[in-house]
C-alpha cells in the first residue's frame, strides 16, 4: 500500500507520496507533489519531480511552503525587514523594472534591460526555472511591505571566475537616500550566512560609484583588490561571515 500525506499549507496544499504512480496522477491533476524516498522504492522512476523527502513526518514547514510555491509558479518569500518584503522576481515585476531602469542614474553603474519588455519577461522566465530552481537563490524583487511597491533588486549571483557568491543591489531613485538599501542588504546578508551557509560573500563596485562603495563599507566589506573585467574597473571587495 502507498504513502500518502496531504499536508495543508498556507496557500493551499502539498502531498507526499512514495508511489509515481500516485505522484503522477497527483501532478496531472495539477496539484503540488513531494516524493518520500526509502529503501524500498529507491530503484522506481521518479523522474520530473524535482523535490523529495526521507522524513516526511518531520518535514520543515517553511520548506513544504516553498515547494508547494515553485510547483505552482507563486514567488518564494525570501526574507522581511521593517519597511521591505524580499521575494522571487515575476514576469510582472517587469514593468516596474522598466520604470526603475528608465532613469539614466541607475543604468550608469548598472547593465540595463533587455530592449523589449516581453524580451525581458522571458529572461525572467528561464531565471526562474534555471537559476531559483537550481540554486534557491539568486537576485529578487525588493517591495515595499505597505502596499506592495516593487522599489528595487538585490540578492546574490556567482560571477565566472570567481568562487564567492556576489551580493549584488539596486534602490529605485524615488527611494534611495531612506535607508532601503542598507535595511535590505544587511538582511540579505544575514540570509546568506544563516540559510544559505555562505563563509564570504564579494561584490564589484565601479571605482566611482561612491554612494555603493560606502554602502559596502557599512555592510562589513573590505576591499580587496582592483579589477578589470569586460574593459570596466571594479573595486572588489569581500565580506566573511562572523565566527
Amino acid at each position: 500500500m502507498s504513502y500518502i500525506k496531504k499536508t495543508v499549507l498556507r496557500d493551499g496544499a502539498l502531498y507526499i507520496t512514495d508511489d509515481p504512480e500516485t505522484a503522477r496522477t497527483f501532478r496531472d491533476a495539477g496539484d503540488a507533489v513531494m516524493i518520500y524516498l526509502h529503501e524500498g522504492n529507491r530503484e522506481q522512476d521518479f523522474s520530473g519531480f524535482l523535490y523529495a523527502v526521507e522524513d516526511p513526518e518531520n518535514l520543515d514547514p517553511e520548506y513544504a511552503e516553498r515547494v508547494y510555491r515553485r510547483q505552482k509558479g507563486l514567488p518564494w518569500r525570501i526574507a522581511e525587514t521593517e519597511r521591505c518584503l524580499i521575494r522571487e522576481t515575476t514576469p510582472e515585476d517587469v514593468e516596474a523594472f522598466y520604470r526603475i531602469y528608465s532613469d539614466p542614474a541607475i543604468t550608469k553603474y548598472m547593465e540595463g534591460l533587455y530592449p523589449e519588455i516581453e524580451q525581458e519577461k522571458e529572461y525572467i522566465r528561464e531565471y526562474i526555472e534555471k537559476v531559483y530552481t537550481f540554486y534557491e537563490f539568486g537576485v529578487w524583487t525588493v517591495v515595499k511591505r505597505e502596499g506592495g511597491e516593487v522599489i528595487g533588486r538585490a540578492g546574490f549571483a556567482f560571477r565566472e571566475g570567481y568562487e564567492e557568491p556576489e551580493l549584488g543591489f539596486i534602490i529605485g531613485v524615488p527611494w534611495q537616500h531612506r535607508g532601503y538599501g542598507e535595511e535590505v542588504c544587511r538582511r540579505i546578508m544575514e540570509y546568506g550566512w544563516e540559510a544559505l551557509g555562505f563563509e564570504k560573500v564579494q561584490a564589484m563596485v565601479e571605482p566611482g560609484n561612491e554612494a555603493s562603495l560606502k554602502l559596502c563599507r557599512k555592510l562589513g566589506f573590505r576591499r580587496e583588490e582592483t579589477v578589470v573585467l569586460q574593459g570596466k574597473e571594479y573595486v572588489r571587495l569581500v565580506a566573511e561571515v562572523l565566527s
